[in-house]
């Protein structure tokens, strides 16, 4: 269905746009009124977003009709995924911009800070609602382009620049890729418009004959959006960038890090073409998750431990692209955007949190066969749910790794219910939250699978041998994290646990390898040295 009136989606950007070009335009405006512009620029983004929204839950997929010369050109694109992106961004752009006015108060590059956010959520928004591979990319390049900016906000921070050189390289790599996939893409369909390449890639599958060009250009796809998503072993950049303020963390990890999602995701039709691709998400994703997820165990830094939470996070999202969960993916990008940006905006109030939710220890001891047992019978809950719900690990792989790896979360406390003191009441609760939160978590898979059924392929079952390993690998891994999480107080002391705490804690050197490459190719500034005055200390001879 085409419609004129789809264009007005295009205000969001317009406006935010213009409160980034405005400021530089009158540069006599006050604080005030730039912060005024920014808030009405992201309520009118918001506006059109809610919008859209209805428009797409309506009518279906919307598309203007191509402002293109052979296919090439401009256009706009809402199908649920789109609009899901689209108020999703524009949600906690609004929030981040609401809670910058006064995290900036007082700041001397406030104005800068202000116009550089709308500039990013711009682009941001732009990306979301494209409808031409062309219009995609430029405006992937554009929100990283816009993003270095912000990285490196406080330039005489050694820190911050060498963190925006490592995602700047990155980025530009990324592009690279991204823009040979849309080269080949083009001279497979003869057309960059999203309307004639996902029609052309659901002809070819059922055709069952697939170009060597579409399966090279999904190739190049998964590794834009892996590059983007700072997926290992170029994940370091993203634990590093501490340094600028903490709006830009939340806007980064709650939103423009999903743009490597929803590469993948927007182009599903086309990546899901190559099971190499598919692969290749399946096993990075799988293995940055677990990586992610025992290294932020050792963080004692809130920021940081964050950081590499959003790392996992990432991980398992591509993890349930790779193994064909595409609703599942999308559903946790909303998810994970939403709990982020709260995180990193209420960092600064989590000793109070900790302090007000501190309960006494139950006196339990870990014991091995307690905590073997608490890990059997919460996957034997997981797979009771995916039984009733559907998504079986034959059927919906991606869904029941997740749901497992989520229900081990809740290990230590079924744990603590069944230690050398149990209580029936406890154990009782215990076992029943677990069963309460893996029925909200199918359920919701459910909810996602049918919402997002016209714009996503239906999730994959099983791919042959590699699928089942890689499945039970992430459930096993994940397991054996838990188990060990804990057991290692028991052995706190010992040299060799102590020893593994501190490599893993710095992330087994593989950001420690980056930077000096970095800095060896690139580097950087020189640290400003203030001299430093020693007190002197009177010694009294005997």
């Amino acid at each position: 269905m085409m419609t004129s009136s789809l264009w007005l989606a295009m205000s969001g950007p317009a406006a935010l746009l213009a409160a980034s070009l405005l400021p530089a335009i009158k540069p006599d405006l006050s604080q005030q009124a730039v912060n005024r512009m920014a808030a009405v620029a992201s309520g009118v983004a918001g506006a059109a977003a809610f919008a859209t929204a209805i428009g797409v839950a309506t009518s279906g997929a919307l598309h203007t009709p191509a402002l293109a010369i052979s296919g090439i050109g401009f256009g706009l694109y809402l199908d649920s995924v789109s609009a899901t992106m689209f108020c999703l961004v524009s949600f906690i752009g609004a929030i981040v911009l609401r809670y910058s006015f006064t995290y900036m108060d007082g700041d001397p590059g406030q104005i800068r800070f202000i116009r550089l956010m709308c500039l990013t959520l711009a682009a941001v928004l732009t990306l979301a609602i494209s409808g031409n591979l062309l219009q995609f990319t430029l405006a992937w390049s554009a929100t990283s382009l816009a993003l270095h900016r912000l990285l490196v906000f406080y330039a005489e921070r050694p820190a911050a620049v060498i963190a925006a050189r490592k995602k700047f390289l990155a980025s530009r790599l990324g592009d690279l890729f991204l823009v040979a996939a849309m080269l080949l893409l083009y001279a497979a369909f003869g057309s960059l418009d999203y309307e004639s390449m996902f029609s052309a890639a659901q002809a070819m599958r059922g055709q069952g004959a697939i170009p060597l060009g579409v399966q090279i250009a999904a190739v190049l796809m998964v590794f834009a959006g892996l590059l983007k998503s700072a997926q290992f072993p170029v994940h370091g950049w993203l634990i590093e960038v501490m340094e600028t303020p903490t709006p830009v963390s939340a806007l980064l990890h709650a939103g423009i890090i999903n743009a490597g999602g929803f590469l993948v995701l927007r182009f599903t039709d086309v990546i899901s073409l190559s099971l190499t691709s598919m692969d290749l998400l399946a096993v990075i994703g799988g293995f940055t998750a677990l990586f992610g997820s025992v290294v932020m165990l050792t963080q004692t830094s809130i920021k940081v431990s964050l950081a590499w939470s959003t790392i996992a996070q990432m991980g398992f999202m591509m993890m349930e692209c790779g193994l064909g969960a595409f609703a599942a993916a999308l559903l946790h990008i909303v998810a994970h955007s939403l709990y982020k940006a709260h995180a990193f905006l209420s960092s600064g109030s989590v000793i109070d949190i900790a302090r007000a939710s501190w309960t006494p220890s139950p006196g339990g001891k870990p014991h091995p066969f307690r905590l073997i047992f608490s890990i059997a019978g919460v996957l034997l809950v997981t797979l009771l749910f995916s039984l009733l719900t559907g998504a079986t690990p034959a059927r919906q792989p991606g869904v029941f790794a997740l749901g497992a790896v989520l229900l081990l979360g809740l290990i230590h406390l079924v744990a603590n219910g069944i230690d050398e003191r149990p209580n029936a009441y406890v154990v009782v609760r215990t076992l029943a939250l677990a069963a309460v939160v893996a029925a909200a978590y199918f359920g919701l898979q459910l909810v996602a699978e049918q919402m997002f059924a016209g714009a996503l392929p239906k999730t994959e079952a099983l791919r042959g041998p590699l699928g089942i390993a890689i499945v039970s690998l992430i459930v096993l891994s994940f397991a054996t994290v838990t188990f060990l999480q804990g057991m290692v107080p028991k052995h706190a002391t010992e040299p060799r646990w102590q020893a593994l705490y501190v490599h893993v804690a710095n992330g087994f050197y593989v950001n420690t390898i980056t930077n000096r490459l970095v800095l060896h190719y690139w580097p950087g500034p020189a640290p400003t040295s203030v001299p430093v005055r020693l007190p002197i200390v009177l010694r009294e001879h005997p």
